[in-house]
């Protein structure tokens, strides 16, 4: 690659390319499972027990489980959806996917109806793994689709043997945990037992499709972005060099896995780790627990916790967090959404180590741009870092995507480099309108510094109109987040039969602000004071919660959907004011 300001900014090892992986992505674990065997792989830990699985188990049983696919009658090149919390048997089935040269579908276990109907008849997916107790959500949809294998999993089946025989004795049933009368329905621990711990024998290469990652779902229909065994591969690749600079050891580390595994986030993290071979911490929980993961923190010690802001915040909000110890943590790497700058400086505090932002979304696998973790590496507030080794970025005019913008000008995001996703699953169209000439069009709208910097402004597809002038919402919540009475804020735009568009903001008040009346009277002063007129939000509803995905983006689509219900009367007759900007652009 030539020479790229963000060049400059690397660390002393920090390579600026890496070299072409020439192998699948589960060669990684065969090669730590043989350096390693005894090394644990994952720790569940539960109240009051916990098991670890090894390298070596895990190796296997993701062996048994290809075999056991085969057996089934999955092929290469068939998809099998994986729909499970963050288990041990997540990790396994997975790697078993990709053994037996099958594609992961990565779903969401907590789909339901049209959502899991349609993911599932779009990916073609001829068998699935959930839980037990989500039977009755597959067999609901199960017509509609092409599925015909269910493999059930319980819970308890990784748990050590004492508490597996007491929830079986005590919980299974109540919880749904049993297996049905339903010849296409498979138990997990059945399967596993009688197929053989042996690789099997099946040719998979680095460039066959390896994941279906089901993206846009917030903001419109889901589409699967086709991820490669290379890109994958490369990526984790990518994140390990990066992040080496931050002092990780192989076989040294332990990972907080709270980000959940069936998101792309998470398996960078499961496959960098495995690379690593690292132990991935998973934390027994229905959903994320400040609390939980705080006490099991002290006890296990981990030292690195991936997350995203919104789990920094609620550990950092803990009334004695301090009693915890959180000083095994030296890195914490922050994506999937906006990292308030107040947040890092809670929670460095907390930990003294290190909280950086990254940048990534699911067609590059994901990971894009991150900040420096070396010491001396240079931070700058509001920036998700640089590019990573052997990605080159640009930023270039919306509208056509074919000027390249200067430095400080706001253009979309456009990104090359082995990370790339070979396109959207059975979507020609809209591959073609993503990547054009090896560039992914991410539809994220950035500026970079004349170092190479970049700052993420806002989604393009979220960018609302007011009267001819573009608003990105980022920019307002950062202005709101500044304020001491905001603890959340999600900014969007409603149609207005005047304005095309008018701004809606939905606050989430922090403990001890004023009542509804004075705070909102007090953030329009706020935000009158920083930002131009035209782009002072309308309204500001006063919200008890924002609707979130499980990893912390808001749900824009429902808060639009919300802010639209609610538009007034006046608001729709609302004549121009001082505030308004001028026609046209």
């Amino acid at each position: 690659m030539e020479e790229r300001p963000w060049h400059r900014f690397y660390g002393d090892g920090i390579p600026r390319e890496l070299p072409i992986l020439d192998a699948p992505l589960h060669a990684f674990l065969r090669a730590t499972a043989a350096r390693h065997p005894h090394r644990p792989a994952v720790i569940l830990a539960g109240p009051g027990f916990h098991a670890t699985l090894s390298y070596r188990s895990f190796d296997r049983d993701s062996d048994r489980f290809a075999q056991a696919l085969i057996g089934l009658g999955i092929r290469p090149g068939d998809r099998v959806a994986v729909a499970l919390p963050n288990l041990p048997q997540y990790p396994i089935a997975a790697y078993g996917v990709l053994k037996a040269g099958a594609v992961l579908v990565q779903v969401n276990p907590l789909y339901r109806g049209d959502d899991l109907s349609r993911l599932l008849a779009d990916s073609g997916a001829r068998a699935i793994v959930t839980l037990a107790r989500l039977y009755p959500t597959v067999a609901a949809v199960r017509a509609a689709t092409p599925l015909e294998h269910i493999v059930l999993t319980a819970v308890a089946d990784y748990f050590p043997p004492l508490w597996r025989a007491l929830y079986a004795l005590t919980r299974a049933r109540r919880e749904g945990d049993t297996l049905p009368r339903d010849p296409r329905a498979h138990a997990w621990n059945r399967l596993l037992a009688r197929s053989p711990a042996a690789p099997p024998d099946v040719r998979v290469g680095p460039e066959d499709l390896a994941v279906l990652q089901y993206t846009g779902g917030t903001t419109g229909l889901p589409r699967g972005a086709m991820l490669s065994h290379r890109n994958l591969a490369a990526n984790a690749a990518q994140g390990l060099a990066w992040f080496m600079g931050a002092g990780l050891q192989e076989a040294r580390e332990r990972f907080l896995l709270a980000v959940p595994l069936f998101h792309v986030y998470g398996l960078l993290v499961l496959n960098a780790g495995i690379r690593l071979a690292a132990t991935h911490l998973m934390i027994l929980m229905r959903m994320f627990d400040a609390r939980l993961v705080a006490e099991q923190s002290r006890r296990w010690q981990p030292t690195v916790f991936p997350g995203v802001p919104a789990m920094y915040r609620a550990i950092a909000q803990l009334k004695d967090a301090r009693r915890y110890r959180f000083d095994s943590i030296r890195l914490c790497v922050s994506g999937a959404a906006e990292l308030p700058a107040s947040v890092v400086e809670e929670f460095e505090r907390l930990i003294g180590g290190r909280l950086v932002e990254g940048y990534g979304l699911s067609e590059a696998s994901p990971l894009v741009a991150a900040n420096p973790t070396w010491p001396g590496g240079v931070r700058k507030p509001g920036s998700v870092g640089i590019p990573l080794p052997g990605t080159d970025v640009r930023i270039v005019d919306v509208e056509t995507g074919t000027r390249e913008l200067p430095p400080g000008e706001p253009g979309e995001l456009v990104v090359r480099g082995p990370q790339v996703m070979r396109g959207y699953w059975n979507a020609p169209d809209e591959t073609a309108a993503a990547i054009r000439d090896g560039w992914l069009f991410t539809g994220d709208v950035a500026r970079m510094d004349e170092d190479g910097y970049i700052f993420i402004v806002d989604r393009k597809k979220d960018m609302i109109d007011v009267g001819g002038l573009n608003v990105y919402p980022r920019e307002v919540e950062e202005v709101l987040l500044r304020h001491p009475f905001v603890r959340e804020a999600a900014v969007v735009g409603a149609r207005h039969p005047v304005r095309g568009e008018t701004i809606v903001a939905h606050v989430v008040l922090a403990p001890g602000a004023a009542d509804a009346a004075s705070a909102r009277a007090q953030l329009r002063q706020h935000l009158r004071a920083h930002l131009a007129p035209y782009k002072v939000p309308r309204r500001i509803e006063i919200v008890e919660g924002i609707p979130k995905t499980l990893i912390g983006k808001p749900l824009r689509r429902v808060v639009r959907a919300a802010a639209e219900q609610h538009r007034t009367d006046a608001d729709a007759a609302d004549p121009p004011t001082g505030e308004d900007p001028p026609a046209g652009r």
